[in-house]
């Protein structure tokens, strides 16, 4: 048991000095989250986009091909920072959205959850985070109030320009809790947040050392979610990449993922949905339109890109890279919303600190290539993410640079952390029982042992439900038939088994509902916020 606090208490700062004299026998930790990324989006995993610093954290490390997340920004953060499903810890569905009869959707973190930062905090770890909260800050759970000693925030994301067109909540930054307008000074006079996060996250690493303590540092990264912004520069150094279109574009990503061993080799491509148009159909205004939208994206994931590098090269510099465990991954799948067309709305240019562009459909179709659907739903196209873990001193030589191919979920982080620090997790805090975590430790995985997983993974997002366990998921778009897969065969969900194995169905699905009966799922009261006149299959 600890005391939750917005500082370590008395008995935590005694451990604190008792194991700083071994705070090198324990690896740090840096947990990189980007947002609305899809599955394809950076290099090592079939994209056309150069990502030359995240290939080479693959290239040191491990990618998994089947890691999953939660298919939503608050939900993911809940499940990744507490080793819960998002309504065990209160997050059901999204930061301030609260249902006060439900018992998952609260808007908030809730007491019977901890966070990965308060149990590293009381093991005598240093905590910081930067970028995207999105956990509940103006409703009680603020970082500083649940385990981050230090803290570089927005609310809840959106932010890339210390001057661009606000959306509301988007004006401020925190720094330890203390807001401030997101121009003013301490911040610098010129930066894009991408960079940004990754600068004041080396300068928490650079207090960590200083004090003698082990480090967990998670960043938060607003990119890519819209509204698309960039740099000018950055954006046209990617015009004209895609007038190729999204159709060849999509061949060309599952060419590659097929030659990464990514998908397998009799993996199909999913057809492009019916509401898509072919590119060859658009005229020549249209194209160049879609072009300067998906280079605005590009040059985001670019900066995510070289962001991480500095930060990896920063790690380097200072001696902790090899005792560093680095995990890297997306909140969610590709975005649809705004349907086929995407959107470019405000001021020109688009990508511009004033434009509101996004990305749309037809592109976020290739983001999620070779799968169906998007961001919200639980097909994969929603839930699969890249996931890259790199440790020079935990992952064996001989391990680096491959895949490993056992599904996995956010969940795992924290069982990940407790296995690799021997941190303590709670049975309760400050009087609350807390819920004992979900996940499993990926450690085996990254020695390139298998992984034993007791219970299936199960999701539920917006009505969108799915379970999957071992070869088989069952998965349900909401107010829809439950459709079954063997995955192991057709990861795409191509070739729906419901009625062939109807067992099968009726056996997942009891395990779906008996999941939801104990992680607080509530039915999905609507509205439908995923209709956007996209694949309905």
């Amino acid at each position: 048991m600890f005391v939750r606090s917005p500082r370590p208490a008395w008995w935590v700062i005694l451990l604190s000095l008792a194991v700083s004299t071994t705070a090198q026998a324990r690896p740090n930790i840096v947990v990189i989250l980007i947002d609305d990324v899809g599955f394809a989006d950076i290099g090592c995993y079939g994209s056309e986009i150069p990502t030359p610093a995240l290939d080479r954290l693959a290239a040191g490390g491990v990618r998994f091909t089947q890691a999953y997340n939660c298919a939503r920004c608050s939900p993911t953060r809940a499940a990744l920072l507490t080793g819960l499903h998002p309504h065990q810890a209160g997050m059901g569905w999204l930061d301030g959205k609260i249902e006060p009869a439900s018992r998952g959707f609260h808007g908030r973190l809730l007491p019977r959850c901890v966070t990965i930062a308060e149990v590293l905090q009381a093991a005598g770890y240093h905590t910081a985070m930067t970028g995207k909260w999105h956990l509940g800050q103006a409703n009680g759970t603020p970082p500083w109030a649940r385990g981050f000693d230090r803290s570089l925030n927005s609310r809840f994301g959106e932010i890339y320009f210390p001057r661009e067109l606000d959306r509301p909540g988007t004006d401020r930054l925190w720094l330890d809790g203390c807001s401030f307008p997101k121009d003013d000074p301490r911040f610098g006079s010129d930066w894009y947040s991408t960079d940004l996060f990754v600068d004041h996250g080396l300068r928490f690493v650079d207090e960590a050392r200083a004090a003698g303590k082990p480090f967990f540092l998670y960043v938060a990264q607003g990119a890519a979610h819209f509204p698309l912004r960039a740099p000018a520069d950055r954006i046209a150094a990617h015009r004209g990449r895609f007038l190729a279109g999204w159709d060849r574009l999509r061949e060309e990503r599952h060419r590659r993922q097929i030659e990464q061993g990514i998908v397998a080799a009799d993996e199909p491509l999913t057809p492009r949905p019916a509401d898509c148009p072919a590119w060859d159909a658009l005229d020549e205004q249209q194209r160049d339109r879609f072009d300067a939208m998906m280079a605005t994206y590009a040059a985001m994931i670019a900066s995510i890109d070289s962001a991480t590098g500095r930060l990896v090269d920063g790690l380097a510099a200072r001696g902790v890279l090899d005792d560093t465990l680095i995990l890297f991954l997306s909140d969610n799948g590709g975005n649809a919303e705004s349907g086929p067309a995407g959107r470019t709305a405000g001021e020109a240019p688009i990508g511009g600190p004033r434009s509101n562009v996004y990305l749309g459909m037809n592109w976020a179709t290739l983001c999620n290539t070779p799968f169906r659907r998007y961001k919200h739903f639980t097909h994969e196209g929603g839930i699969a993410t890249p996931l890259i873990a790199h440790w020079p001193r935990g992952i064996p030589a001989a391990r680096r640079g491959t895949l490993a191919h056992e599904p996995v979920h956010v969940v795992d982080v924290m069982a990940t952390v407790l296995d690799i620090t021997g941190a303590d997790y709670p049975t309760s805090v400050a009087g609350h029982a807390i819920l004992p975590p979900e996940g499993i430790s990926l450690r085996p995985a990254l020695a390139g042992n298998g992984l034993v997983r007791q219970q299936p993974l199960c999701w539920e997002h917006e009505g969108n439900k799915a379970v999957r366990d071992g070869r088989w998921k069952l998965v349900q778009k909401w107010k829809g038939p439950w459709e079954l897969y063997d995955i192991a065969a057709d990861r795409v969900e191509a070739d729906d088994l419901a009625m062939r194995e109807p067992e099968t169905v009726t056996r997942l699905t009891a395990v779906w509902h008996d999941w939801a009966a104990r992680a607080f799922v509530d039915d999905w009261p609507g509205p439908d916020h995923t209709d956007w006149g996209q694949d309905r299959k």
